[in-house]
């Protein structure tokens, strides 16, 4: 009796072997089936078999079972939609690309946005532009901000009195005329750029701006009429403390001759703010010449004493730190005999800034950690300037 074999049923028994797995279902059958196993599915499919012949359907089924098993892992072409499955293959058959370091193009094909290898990390340069400090540098740069906060308190002082009346407006004009010649003595001797028509030429600017400040001493003087003594003496404080944070301590506002580095915002900052404390200090004075006397002093140390200490701290460094231990000195002893509160505070600060800061800078330069690598922005290897 002839049996027939249907050719989906070979098929659905090729396929539970799992050796072969169909990607599209438009493929001819004869890529499906290997070598001798064609005419077998062939004469089962078209006119059948005899028993005798080919041992029936069975003896279909079992010649294409032992035809599977003994199948070896084929490579189809990739336009007949075949794949080979991962169990038999022992691995893709298509080779990975190799990943590029790249600033732009888009994606890499089969890696993450945010992909990296190994190769990523081999740029980076760790604590290139850490510098070393040393603590006795360090203490000798922080001699020039103890400097300036003496002499912030020695203007305090000068204020404390002439409020009190110990400094009367003569005292006041003389120590005027004596901190304006003897800063420009300093000055003629330290800068060699500075000649004797420069200096004439300063001397006259000053005459112009002494005349307009005595013409204005009036207007300053009933300012602040309107508002308590308190509220001046806070609003002085404040700005006092702002202008001692935003000071330039490497240099000074006003700019010697030939420099030409302008002043930075910051720094312009502190100086209006000493100049605002200075108006509003001077409008609690009971006289026109106490007004001009305070203003002129007040304007002399804010805008030409950081020009004058720099100009020292350029010219000798010994001369330097002599100048400054005799300031420190004399702030010190004035203000013992003011107040003994203030005495601890100021020396309290003073020790705080020239001592315990470089100290502790130092000891935290040890945790500092910099890295640097091809992620960086670039950076200007010559000034735009130019």
């Amino acid at each position: 009796m002839a049996c027939v074999m249907p050719f989906g049923l070979l098929l659905l028994l090729a396929l539970s072997r799992g050796r072969l797995r169909i990607l599209t279902n438009s493929v001819d059958a004869n890529l499906l089936i290997p070598c001798g196993m064609l005419e077998s599915v062939r004469v089962a499919k078209g006119r059948g078999c005899r028993a005798t012949d080919c041992g029936g359907a069975s003896s279909v089924k079992t010649q294409l079972g032992e035809r599977c098993e003994a199948l070896t892992p084929w490579k189809y072409p990739r336009s007949f939609g075949f794949a080979m499955d991962s169990s038999t293959s022992g691995g893709s058959y298509h080779t990975q690309p190799k990943w590029r370091k790249v600033a732009y193009g888009g994606m890499q094909p089969g890696f993450d946005d945010n992909h990296t290898d190994e190769s990523f990390l081999e740029d980076i340069v760790m604590n290139a532009n850490v510098v070393k400090r040393d603590i006795l540098k360090v203490m000798l740069d922080s001699v020039s901000i103890s400097e300036y906060l003496c002499i912030v308190t020695l203007v305090g002082l000068v204020w404390t009195y002439t409020l009190r009346s110990t400094l009367d407006e003569n005292s006041l004009l003389f120590l005027d005329i004596g901190l304006l010649g003897s800063g420009f003595l300093i000055l003629l001797f330290t800068e060699g750029s500075l000649s004797l028509s420069l200096l004439l030429h300063y001397i006259l600017n000053i005459s112009y701006f002494t005349t307009g400040l005595y013409v204005l001493a009036p207007i300053y003087q009933t300012l602040t009429r309107s508002i308590s003594s308190d509220s001046i003496w806070a609003l002085s404080v404040s700005l006092i403390i702002l202008h001692l944070f935003l000071h330039d301590y490497s240099g000074s506002t006003v700019r010697a001759p030939g420099d030409v580095k302008n002043p930075s915002l910051t720094s312009c900052i502190s100086l209006n703010a000493s100049i605002v404390a200075s108006v509003l200090i001077a409008s609690r004075l009971p006289s026109r010449s106490h007004v001009f006397a305070i203003m002129l002093f007040s304007l002399q140390v804010f805008l030409f004493a950081p020009l004058v200490f720099y100009s020292i701290k350029k010219f000798s460094l010994h001369l330097h730190l002599l100048f400054s231990f005799c300031l420190v000195t004399i702030t010190l002893v004035y203000v013992y005999f003011l107040h003994q509160l203030f005495f601890i505070l100021l020396a309290s600060l003073l020790i705080f800034v020239t001592i315990v800061c470089p100290y502790w800078l130092i000891r935290i330069q040890e945790f500092k950690f910099e890295i640097n690598g091809p992620w960086d922005e670039a950076k200007l290897c010559f000034d735009i300037r130019d």
